[in-house]
């Protein structure tokens, strides 16, 4: 009931999609030029977006805002995004900047332009507004990442006390206690920092009731609010274990905690990267396994650090001799689970092999492995030391089961050191209690190496989790804006002058139209290191075809004020030409860049 419950609150409306939306077309194209003033400017994306009071923000060739209409979805498509514009617009250029939400809850922004009647003469860039507030951004990175360490610590530690069954959780409440306030605190912050973080704005605007009731309705917002609901059921019912130790509760104890446990993993699951994307029910559920598995795991872990903190005495040390070896294979279940399904989630996020290298979620992913590698590592020690603990309580029983009654009053049966089956009582005492203090003391130094290295594993699937997924960035890769031109005619020329400044280093997008002999059209427009438009003093093309030894032709280009472009540049042949890219960003500065241009008959 209680799942099925929160299964239909965070679903509904769930579709499948490219996790990160991104940017597919535009209506008007960018970069384009067109007779009549549009009345509306149409995106389209990857997946299904939310829309916020301040999606668009057009901006005039006077470089001012223009008043538009609200922002809604075209023709009730999820995955589009529309605003009307004004009856009459001016001739000039237009900048349209733009900001929506993706179905995985993460925001993207951009901006692009296009031209009424002519192109504006300005070499002014127009300031669209930052993307993202710092200090929102890293107060809601913050909380995320406290989010999951609370919550791995949470369902890590009810889980130990319920699977391995130690004698004494006094040791546990404390940790358990603070772990869901913890979860409770961070969740609050999420919910009041989804606002400004979906917007861009300071934390401030946290405090907007408008603004917080908008966030109420969006399906990251009804994800918090569950899992606050969710955190009030897991008070309830950890308060109700604390009072319960009849031995014939405990699987109706495991069925609710799994439950809620599993619940809290959906709020997870019903928000981020799962929920978006190819097979969205299997990934979803995939995503589930994978959190409830990392924190029985690395929560485990801290729970049996604690533990063996704890055992001093005989009865306690005697206890962990059962405990350890629970833990033990509990954590083997949990890896193999996290193994399995962190292959499938990383195949659906990666799409290809190459994205291993050549994408920072594939970096990203590399370097989680990685320290997941070495968590194996300390736990591959830990066994070890389990083992040497858990073997002498095996003799213990087997020799307590194989023990003949002896008459009352007859001396007391005792093996000799030499015998095979059981140690000898005098010499071997502190092995069958549980193992010597030597052999629990480096139990715990590698239990606590593989928590620290848990906490950095959380550490960067925070990260990721916030990263846009290697698929989806070839998929936007892959869709051409509608109305583009062919591929072949446009060309994308990185360039460095080795100056470290803004217009130094980046690219020149060069369209050559209809790239075919004869006469043909050039627009050439430069991009700063920071992806924006940058006024530079020149940029220079020639082309060369060497099989034919003609050329170099200067393509001639002016400036128009803020491109360079020219209609006049005649390619006698056809064939694979050369075209030379010269950007001078400076008087002193300046390179040149090759690259091979298909020119059709």
């Amino acid at each position: 009931m209680l799942l099925g419950a929160v299964l239909v609150l965070l679903l509904a409306g769930a579709a499948p999609a490219s996790a990160h939306a991104a940017l597919r077309g535009t209506d008007p194209d960018d970069g384009s030029l067109v007779r009549q003033a549009p009345r509306h400017v149409t995106l389209t994306f990857t997946e299904s977006v939310g829309l916020l009071d301040d999606s668009f923000r057009v901006f005039g060739p006077d470089q001012h805002r223009v008043h538009t209409g609200q922002a809604t979805h075209a023709d009730g498509r999820s995955d589009t995004a529309r605003v009307g514009l004004p009856g009459k617009l001016a001739q000039g250029t237009y900048t349209v900047a733009w900001r929506v939400v993706s179905a995985d809850s993460h925001p993207v922004s951009g901006a692009f332009s296009f031209s009424v009647g002519k192109r504006s003469a300005t070499t002014v860039q127009i300031d669209t507004g930052s993307t993202e507030d710092p200090l929102t951004g890293g107060l809601n990175d913050a909380a995320r990442y406290l989010a999951y360490l609370a919550a791995a610590l949470l369902v890590g530690l009810a889980a130990f006390a319920l699977l391995c069954r130690p004698a004494d959780t006094s040791a546990l409440r404390r940790p358990l206690a603070a772990a869901w306030w913890t979860l409770l605190g961070s969740t609050l912050v999420l919910l009041l920092l989804r606002a400004p973080y979906e917007a861009g704005t300071g934390p401030a605007a946290a405090f907007d009731a408008s603004a917080l009731g908008r966030t109420l309705t969006g399906r990251p917002g009804l994800a918090l609010v569950a899992r606050l609901v969710l955190l009030l059921l897991v008070a309830a019912f950890l308060l109700w274990l604390s009072r319960r130790r009849d031995p014939k509760e405990r699987p109706v104890a495991l069925a609710i905690g799994t439950a809620l446990a599993a619940g809290l993993a959906l709020t997870w699951a019903a928000a981020e990267h799962a929920s978006a994307g190819i097979q969205v029910p299997l990934a979803m559920t995939s995503s589930v396994l994978h959190l409830l598995a990392m924190g029985v795991w690395l929560g485990g872990l801290v729970a049996l650090l604690l533990t063996l903190r704890r055992s001093t005495g005989d009865d306690a040390v005697n206890d962990m001799a059962e405990v350890v070896p629970r833990f033990s294979r509990i954590a083997f279940a949990s890896v193999t689970v996290l193994a399995v399904t962190g292959v499938y989630q990383s195949w659906r996020g990666l799409g290809s092999l190459s994205a291993l290298t050549g994408t920072s979620y594939g970096r990203l992913l590399l370097a989680k492995l990685a320290a997941v590698a070495v968590l194996l590592l300390a736990a591959r020690y830990s066994r070890r030391w389990t083992a040497w603990i858990a073997a002498p309580a095996a003799v213990t029983r087997a020799a307590v089961q194989e023990r003949v009654p002896q008459p009352v009053g007859a001396p007391a049966e005792h093996d000799g050191p030499g015998e095979p089956g059981t140690p000898d009582r005098t010499a071997e005492e502190p092995a069958a209690s549980g193992g010597d203090p030597d052999t629990r003391r480096r139990l715990r130094r590698s239990v606590l190496v593989e928590v620290a290295v848990a906490a950095v594993v959380l550490m960067i699937t925070t990260v990721l989790t916030g990263t846009l997924p290697a698929r989806a960035q070839a998929e936007a890769a892959r869709q051409a804006p509608a109305g583009a031109l062919p591929p072949t005619t446009l060309i994308t020329v990185p360039y460095d002058t080795g100056t470290g400044s803004v217009s130094g280093r980046g690219t020149v997008q060069v369209t050559l139209d209809p790239a075919r002999v004869g006469e043909n059209g050039i627009q050439a427009v430069a991009a700063g290191s920071d992806k924006g438009l940058v006024v530079v003093p020149e940029i220079r093309i020639t082309f060369t075809l060497p099989s034919r030894k003609v050329g170099p032709i200067d393509a001639e280009l002016t400036d128009q004020g803020g491109y360079w472009s020219t209609n006049s540049v005649n390619l006698p042949l056809a064939g694979n030409w050369t075209m030379k890219t010269t950007v001078r960003v400076s008087d002193v500065d300046q390179v040149s860049v090759e690259r091979r241009v298909r020119i059709a008959p």
